[in-house]
């Protein structure tokens, strides 16, 4: 079940952002979605769950704030292919 906030903000903040509330709302549910998301600290489907649009509209979203749409280093997606392919994976507790 969604959940209501109330965020109190100054009387000019809509004004000085170029904004209507609506508008401000679903910009600011998009910039934490992508904050969150480039943290790592949730999926690219969840994220575009929290901004309320779909996926294909969160990752053009991503471009727009210079952020990647692929949340990994080289070393993981190494181990990816490493684990997609059944090899053994690297690092671990192995001397």
């Amino acid at each position: 079940m969604p959940k209501t906030f109330t965020i109190e903000l100054p009387d000019d903040a809509f004004s000085a952002l170029r904004t209507s509330p609506d508008e401000f709302v679903m910009e600011m549910r998009l910039a934490a979605a992508i904050k969150w998301y480039e943290m790592e600290r949730i999926s690219q489907s969840k994220a575009a769950e929290l901004a309320g649009i779909s996926r294909a509209a969160f990752v053009d979203a991503l471009s727009r704030y210079d952020v990647s749409a692929v949340q990994t280093s080289p070393e993981g997606l190494e181990e990816d292919f490493r684990v997609a392919l059944g090899r053994e994976p690297t690092g671990g507790d192995s001397e």
